[in-house]
């Protein structure tokens, strides 16, 4: 085993261990704003996982994936946001 191959399981575990942190917050999140930040954290935990994926593979599919799923967690990261402040979305 390479020293990168080590590092990627360790990386991979680590971020499938902060993910399932972050749904735990979701669920038992006392406030809105603590389940909307454990949803921002837990999409960046699986963006990451997904270019750890990536990086083990060598596949660019995965990299445009993680790309997606920036765009979207972003997009929905503003909207409930926005919902949080005002409690509409669309103006």
């Amino acid at each position: 085993m390479t020293f990168l191959s080590i590092t990627l399981t360790a990386a991979q575990l680590l971020l499938a261990a902060g993910a399932l942190i972050c749904v735990w917050r979701m669920w038992r999140g006392p406030h809105a704003e603590d389940r909307v930040l454990a949803l921002d954290t837990l999409y960046v935990n699986g963006m990451l996982l997904v270019l750890t994926f990536g990086l083990r593979s060598s596949s660019t599919l995965y990299f445009e994936a993680a790309l997606v799923i920036a765009m979207l967690g972003f997009v929905s990261t503003v909207g409930l946001a926005k919902f949080l402040l005002r409690g509409e979305v669309i103006e």
